[in-house]
């Protein structure tokens, strides 16, 4: 759905990419991890098309994202972490901007507000902020695009909120469909994204499903410092320990030391999912 070569981009004299290369495939809700900076809201807004790359190519259903046509248009939609909340209703804005979108459900729209519980009555710039990223959450799924992109979608949600956001996002994956979700917060989504892509200032890191992450490195909560392990963090109760897997021993995938562990071995990682 989503096919990234050599991409190269920079803000004036500051280079946020230097050669990305990236495929992303229908079906799959991807997690965009990277440290402040790398460009993981540059990506997403040059796939959307609000940007122009500088070099390379970036072709997303098929189309130049950013010629915007109109079938482009009616197939994404991007949620960026802020935004300027309009003066009219919950109800009145999707019923406007949902007219541009052939896909869009009304009645999932509704049921989506009752997950939430918000109120489509209420004007958006009245609501809370957590509550204005319910309503424009609520909004993008009941459009039904097959690309869905989300810079930050768990920032100024309460915590019964995050598990509603896990709830709704797994009920709207389907085979046609491709979510990306850009996020700092990965233990809000840790069983919800899949794969795995980090970012890096010279380019893709780590791009894999848990599932091939699982088999080529291993997971542990150890007693003891392990000086030989790829990544070692004191938790409460030991370590964390994340090891090349050898021995071809099935772990549970623990994203946050997998990103410590990637950015603190940027070519041991590459080599270990290369082979």
């Amino acid at each position: 759905m989503i096919n990234i070569e050599n991409l190269k981009f920079s803000y004036s004299k500051k280079v946020v990419f230097n050669d990305i290369t990236l495929n992303l495939e229908r079906g799959k809700i991807y997690g965009l991890l990277g440290q402040n900076g790398v460009g993981k809201t540059t990506l997403l807004k040059l796939i959307s098309g609000l940007i122009k790359l500088k070099e390379g190519k970036c072709d997303v259903l098929g189309y130049d994202p950013f010629k915007r046509e109109p079938d482009f248009l009616s197939d994404i939609f991007f949620i960026p972490e802020d935004y300027i909340a309009p003066d009219l209703t919950v109800e009145k804005f999707a019923s406007l901007r949902g007219s541009f979108y052939p896909k869009y459900d009304k009645v999932q729209f509704k049921n989506l507000l009752d997950e939430f519980e918000v109120d489509q009555r209420m004007s958006f710039n009245k609501l809370s902020f957590g509550q204005q990223k319910k309503a424009l959450i609520a909004f993008a799924l009941s459009l039904n695009t097959k690309i869905l992109l989300m810079d930050e979608p768990s920032n100024g949600l309460d915590i019964p909120s995050k598990s509603q956001l896990r709830k709704v996002i797994a009920e709207a994956s389907d085979e046609n469909r491709c979510i990306i979700i850009s996020t700092h917060q990965v233990r809000d989504l840790e069983n919800l994204i899949d794969p795995i892509i980090i970012l890096d200032k010279d380019g893709v890191l780590l791009n894999e499903s848990v599932e091939k992450i699982s088999q080529r490195l291993k997971f542990s909560l150890n007693s003891n410092h392990k000086e030989s392990a790829l990544h070692c963090e004191g938790v409460p109760g030991g370590y964390i320990v994340v090891e090349h897997n050898r021995e071809n021993i099935e772990s549970r995938v623990n994203i946050e030391a997998l990103f410590n562990a990637t950015l603190k071995n940027k070519q041991i990682i590459r080599d270990i999912f290369n082979k």
